[in-house]
């Protein structure tokens, strides 16, 4: 069952203008030497004062200007068991080995249909999830590498799955043979919280992996409500679901599902077989409405991708993706609404 949480507030304090970024680096979909789960553990629990810093977020705009704006946290109760992993399992290489368990979405009629309908691409080579009319959830690697935008993130753009379109006067499918056709629509603003910028930690913190882009027309489409990530526990055979644009199967849209292994608080270690192109991906859960007899899909994780990790000297490699906790909820809440007043319980 979904159960509903009273959520911090996300307030926003100033804004500053920036010098506008280069756009100059290099889209890298696999990251290396990032803090993983061995390294996780021995992370101190943030302060008040440390969640204000890293929660504060920069917003770029298609006209390429920049600002940043500084937040107060209220109502947040530090986790105790912050960063404490359950240690299920060794770590084994997975990508795509073996039995590859992927699905490609071929019919129209699931493609185009929720919760398939949800899943995006971002013209940088992302996928990305629908979370409001006009809003995208996706990863912040996608846009930034922790110092600059990358290049494709000053144009941006995000790609829709058509149900019909207009030729010759006469109506036809969007897809053709499954391979998905896109309604590209430009993106008007991108929302990246300062938490993944290197010159606050000393290196890319994966916590903070996530961004938001606003899109310049709203669509009529059915999207995916955002939700707090459950532990392990709560999860019905800990199982989590996603899909996305895997760069081996061009132009398909791809489905997974698989176990989450691990968790530390802020993010889940699993072995869904997934290829570069699905980083971004919404991961959601299906569970019951508090009182009620229906089942509601939710966004609980931001897909993040296949990284390398230094773990005891040595390179290691898992598949992680970026629980939405109680403090990035109030924060993509506050991202699509302007305000913290529709955000109080999630």
């Amino acid at each position: 069952t979904w159960h509903l949480r009273k959520i911090p507030q996300i307030v926003r304090e100033r804004t500053f203008s920036l010098d506008s970024p280069k756009f100059e680096a290099k889209t890298k979909l696999e990251l290396n030497s990032v803090c993983g789960i061995e390294c996780q553990r021995k992370l101190p629990v943030p302060s008040l004062s440390d969640l204000k810093s890293l929660l504060s977020y920069e917003t770029v705009f298609e006209n390429g200007t920049r600002t940043l704006t500084e937040v107060n946290v209220l109502g947040a109760v530090p986790d105790p068991a912050a960063n404490t992993t359950t240690g299920r399992s060794l770590r084994k290489k997975r990508q795509v080995y073996g039995t590859d368990s992927r699905f490609s979405i071929y019919d129209k009629r699931f493609m185009t249909n929720f919760p398939f309908n949800t899943a995006v691409k971002i013209s940088t080579g992302c996928s990305g999830v629908l979370v409001s009319p006009k809003h995208v959830l996706t990863a912040a690697h996608c846009l930034h590498n922790g110092k600059d935008y990358v290049k494709g993130s000053k144009r941006l753009r995000v790609g829709l799955m058509k149900t019909k379109s207009r030729g010759n006067g006469r109506k036809r499918k969007g897809t053709s043979d499954g391979v998905p056709s896109f309604q590209w629509t430009r993106v008007k603003s991108t929302h990246i919280p300062k938490g993944w910028f290197k010159g606050v930690s000393e290196d890319i913190a994966l916590d903070y992996d996530y961004a938001v882009l606003e899109l310049k027309r709203p669509h009529k489409r059915k999207y995916m409500e955002l939700g707090i990530s459950p532990t392990i526990k709560m999860m019905p055979g800990s199982m989590i679901h996603f899909s996305g644009f895997d760069n081996d199967r061009s132009g398909q849209l791809v489905y997974r599902f698989c176990s989450i292994s691990d968790e530390s608080n802020d993010l889940f270690y699993q072995y869904c077989d997934a290829e570069p192109g699905s980083t971004g991906s919404g991961i959601y859960l299906r569970l019951k409405e508090p009182n009620k007899k229906k089942w509601k899909r939710k966004i609980i994780a931001v897909y993040s991708g296949h990284q390398w990790v230094d773990i005891n000297g040595e390179q290691q490699d898992y598949n992680v993706a970026v629980r939405i906790t109680p403090l990035k909820y109030a924060q993509i809440c506050f991202w699509i609404h302007g305000n913290d007043e529709n955000c109080t319980q999630g």
